[in-house]
């Protein structure tokens, strides 16, 4: 069964204190969450007449070396008309989907977070990772949520949880928005680290004002 975290709460993702196993030679880090419904109420008057309004979170992993660092930032590419940055370096996002080491990839970008379960999946490779990389940071971010007024205050049932390769989920983290959450615009919501020849897993629930993970990138630059 499933461990229920709470912030800050740190847990081995090798096995647990039953003496359970999980396979981590492909771990699915899933994100998922909701809007809330809107109403007459507040929400209502805030989104207008009643027309559903699209949320477009973002699932973003940072590779961390051993000093806490990204040592890759990746290269400029051009698709179409636009500049693609970080392109193919140690940060996995919508415009860079896949690590060149091909051992964590997003699967895909949700653009409204509709649907039951996940609505985005990082999956990593654990067990082939490069010693190099010692941590990974996982950041959730509201596309444009400054522009569009939406933070996670308007948020809920948001969790993520890890779950080893054969299925088996390993450990949940839910952070359900309310009014402390207003104005926030991303969350750094957990990380998984190398310790004593395994790997760990722990909640962190950090929030940010800044709708942008770029900004977030800064301090491990």
């Amino acid at each position: 069964m499933a461990i229920n975290l709470v912030k800050g709460q740190t847990i081995d993702l090798r096995k647990n204190d039953k003496g359970e196993s999980f396979d981590l030679s492909s771990v699915t880090i899933g994100l998922g969450w909701d809007v809330k419904q809107k109403n007459g109420g507040f929400l209502g008057k805030l989104f207008g007449s009643g027309e559903e309004e699209e949320y477009d979170l973002d699932a973003i992993a940072f590779l961390l070396n051993a000093e806490g660092k990204i040592a890759n930032m990746g290269r400029t590419v051009q698709k179409g008309n636009h500049n693609i940055s970080m392109f193919e370096g140690d940060v996995v996002y919508f415009n860079s989907m896949q690590h060149p080491s091909g051992n964590i990839w997003l699967t895909g970008d949700n653009r409204t977070g509709a649907g039951d379960g996940d609505d985005e999946q990082i999956i990593v490779k654990l067990n082939n990772l490069s010693p190099a990389y010692d941590r990974i940071l996982f950041v959730v971010a509201i596309y444009q949520g400054k522009k569009n007024h939406q933070h996670f205050g308007m948020v809920e049932n948001a969790f993520i949880r890890a779950v080893d390769r054969t299925g088996k989920e390993i450990a949940r983290y839910s952070l359900s928005g309310d009014a402390t959450f207003n104005g926030i615009c991303s969350m750094t919501f957990a990380e998984v680290y190398r310790k004593d020849g395994s790997w760990k897993f722990r909640a962190i629930g950090e929030p940010h004002s800044t709708d942008s993970f770029v900004d977030i990138l800064q301090n491990y630059r």
